[in-house]
């Protein structure tokens, strides 16, 4: 794993509405998200996933975003009160060593990173920390682009998450990317 962060300008574009084409928030996530659920969402950045997974978990769920870099959480910000979705979102800045989750211990229904596990330098810690806030049975898709990984890094990847407890249940096809869907 690497620590590498994706540069502030590039949320700019991660975030265009031309990234639908080949990422559609509602098909990616839909089959994994229903209203009144409290969804992670680790490495937001600017919220593309954000925005419509508050739409998704209606307005008695909550989606907590984190993201290593403060620009892109005041950036969702500005966008989650423009969309009228900031009282679904809770937005958390973390550090380089933890996403910070110890206060959420068996809360999360739906945890969700894309383009994430490659840039943190502590992989398995990542792990743990999900697999602790996830409840019994919660779920983690995991999408990681396919430029940037290799297969042979993607399975050391899912073998990591399967090492700190997660089970492999499926591997939805999304393009250009590698995906697995786990669960608690």
């Amino acid at each position: 794993m690497g620590e590498r962060v994706c540069p502030v300008w590039v949320g700019y574009l991660l975030a265009s509405p031309i990234r639908k084409l080949f990422q559609d928030p509602e098909k990616v996530l839909g089959p994994h998200v229903e209203e009144g659920m409290k969804v992670l969402d680790i490495g937001c950045a600017m919220g593309f996933f954000s925005l419509p997974l508050a739409r998704m978990v209606g307005s008695h769920g909550k989606v907590i975003c984190v993201d290593v870099q403060e620009k892109m959480i005041e950036s969702l910000k500005k966008r989650s009160e423009k969309a009228g979705l900031s009282s679904r979102i809770e937005t958390r800045i973390c550090d380089h060593n933890s996403l910070g989750l110890d206060d959420l211990k068996e809360e999360i229904d739906f945890a969700f990173a894309s383009a994430v596990v490659h840039e943190v330098p502590d992989a398995p810690d990542l792990f743990s920390e999900i697999y602790d806030a996830l409840k019994p049975a919660g779920k983690f898709l995991v999408i990681e682009p396919k430029g940037h990984v290799s297969e042979k890094d993607f399975g050391i990847t899912v073998s990591l998450a399967e090492q700190n407890g997660f089970k492999v249940i499926n591997s939805p096809r999304i393009a250009r990317s590698r995906v697995v869907l786990l669960e608690k």
